[in-house]
């Protein structure tokens, strides 16, 4: 499958759908079809309106869309989009809030590399940016990357990190989601021994898969039926030409986002047949639950073949972060070297991506730090999405999480706000 055409005739296919979808709008909404009174119209044109959307955001980077934060003054206050730290594979970005006095609480957002782009943190940003100085992870697409940039494997994804956190001070809170929270511990634990100054203030480990044999899920145990040479052979592919990293070897967001819809294809079936449905019947809206949901979810990215594959590797088939023995530019990370650094692992109980079991492992590899500084949330009731933009996040989490900052915080404790439920 390693080879230009299979990965254009993926593109080809999702080209096609779109096009089919925007041809069935096109036909079905002439106003020569009023003339006869039939629903069929309106469900072809229903059916084409959501196709055409769905297909043509498999391709698209989602906005921002974080354009203002209220301050402690009562006025919305512009937020800009900066960029702290430039590199082919991701960038640092900085939400500035204009004319806002900086806040004690300093964050950086780890986002996954796991097939969504970072905007997947959007709520988790902004239920933040009203108390904390926030700075997250912004990954690139490996498509849109040339091949002349190089490899990117666990390892520099890893030193990506300890660069982010050595520019951004000691003074800074880690708070990693998913995929990234075994990497943020490595990368701390790498600090802690070449740059011990540049260790962050707090690490927050979010539903990630420090130990995955701790717990098992259809991920993991989908890792462990299948060989290394079985996966590269059938997930990778190689970039084809209608992109900048033609060329390059990597394991597609499109391969990656059929795999995430089989878990619950019945779900997501029910779904769309009830948003053609209420498209039909006039109800469906632009911004509406479906499109706000389904425009993140379906928005897939490429990843780069050797770190899809390293960490399938590495992580879960080879247990080197569960085990304490995983290497970074040649030297072993002792994760037991991680003594100032205060962590915090959280988990949902219905999380059936990264189980309880999962995360909390990692509190039993510090072995040099201290139980005062070492906690877990366990949310009831929370799939792995709640844990950090649903409403678990927002009501219950968040609060706990800020709290925790504070605590190991040399500072005066900062205000949190209190967020809407709904």
């Amino acid at each position: 499958m390693k080879n230009l055409a299979t990965y254009d005739l993926m593109e080809s296919i999702r080209n096609t759908n779109q096009w089919l979808g925007a041809s069935a709008l096109a036909m079905a909404s002439y106003p020569i079809t009023g003339v006869v009174p039939n629903p069929m119209f309106k469900m072809m044109a229903a059916w084409g309106e959501v196709t055409e959307r769905s297909f043509a955001r498999m391709v698209a980077k989602p906005d921002w869309n974080i354009y203002t934060v209220v301050a402690e003054d009562g006025r919305d206050h512009i937020v800009d989009i900066e960029t702290v730290v430039e590199r082919p594979f991701g960038d640092l970005i900085h939400f500035n809030v204009r004319g806002r006095e900086p806040k004690k609480r300093r964050v950086m957002l780890v986002a996954p590399m796991s097939g969504h782009y970072a905007t997947l943190l959007r709520s988790t940003v902004a239920s933040l940016l009203p108390d904390c100085e926030v700075y997250i992870t912004d990954w690139h697409n490996a498509r849109d990357i040339p091949v002349s940039e190089g490899k990117f494997d666990i390892e520099d994804y890893t030193l990506y990190l300890v660069d982010f956190m050595k520019e951004l001070g000691s003074d800074i809170n880690v708070i990693a989601v998913c995929q990234p929270a075994p990497l943020a511990l490595a990368a701390t634990a790498y600090l802690a021994e070449e740059d011990p100054k540049a260790q962050p203030r707090t690490l927050t480990l979010i539903g990630g898969p420090i130990d995955p044999d701790a717990a098992a899920t259809d991920v993991t145990d989908f890792g462990n039926r299948i060989t290394m040479g079985q996966l590269e052979q059938l997930a990778i592919q190689r970039v084809g030409f209608k992109y900048a990293g033609v060329g390059r070897l990597v394991y597609p967001g499109l391969l990656q986002l059929t795999s995430f819809m089989s878990m619950n294809m019945d779900r997501h079936a029910k779904a769309f047949g009830d948003q053609i449905l209420r498209a039909a019947k006039g109800e469906a809206s632009d911004h509406d639950k479906h499109n706000r949901f389904y425009d993140e979810y379906l928005a897939v990215m490429d990843m780069t073949a050797e770190f899809y594959l390293s960490t399938v590797d590495r992580v879960f088939k080879n247990l080197e972060i569960a085990q304490n023995r995983f290497v970074v530019n040649g030297k072993t990370v002792d994760i037991g070297k991680i003594t100032d650094v205060a962590v915090k692992t959280v988990e949902g109980e219905e999380d059936d991506i990264s189980a309880p079991g999962q995360c909390v492992a990692a509190l039993d590899l510090l072995t040099g730090l201290s139980n005062d500084k070492k906690a877990n949330h366990l949310e009831p009731g929370a799939g792995h999405y709640g844990i950090f933009a649903g409403k678990s996040w927002r009501n219950n989490i968040r609060p706990l999480v800020l709290d925790f900052i504070d605590a190991n915080s040399d500072g005066p404790k900062g205000n949190v706000t209190k967020l809407k439920t709904a």
